[in-house]
């Protein structure tokens, strides 16, 4: 099915908008029965917020929810952006930043794994571990 972009009329304000093709394709793919009846800038006025940059919920003046608590790792109280459930740990900022992996730390593990593996199979390695076994661990896959 090709789609084409449509001159709309608004409801409210009684001016012309376009209804692009790729707007058509997603109320395609979502399975929307009938075409939008409002322009961008009267839909933004009915659902109550502005078409501006950060028209979030914290610019229409919903705050989110913050809760007190004290960090599993360093004991810090701290604030988090979220009810924590029961058993499940939560982090401070630092914290968390220390334990979220990086790209850069899983490159120098697999450039690692890669130089292990290079020197068992060159006979470099005089430890009991074979070369299948580093290269098994190479790509098992990490949690």
């Amino acid at each position: 099915m090709e789609f084409v972009d449509r001159l709309l009329t608004c409801t409210d304000c009684g001016g012309e908008f376009i209804f692009t093709a790729g707007e058509q394709l997603f109320f395609f793919d979502k399975q929307f029965k009938n075409d939008p009846k409002r322009c961008k800038p009267c839909k933004s006025k009915r659902a109550g917020t502005g078409a501006r940059v950060g028209s979030g919920p914290a610019a229409a003046g919903l705050s989110r929810t913050e809760t007190r608590t004290d960090c599993s790792e360093c004991g810090v109280e701290t604030t988090v952006p979220f009810k924590p459930t029961q058993g499940r740990p939560v982090l401070c900022r630092q914290c968390f930043q220390a334990k979220r992996p990086t790209t850069d730390g899983a490159i120098t593990t697999s450039a690692a794994t890669a130089e292990m593996i290079a020197a068992a199979t060159n006979g470099e390695i005089s430890s009991p571990v074979s070369a299948e076994v580093l290269a098994a661990s190479a790509q098992a896959p990490r949690a």
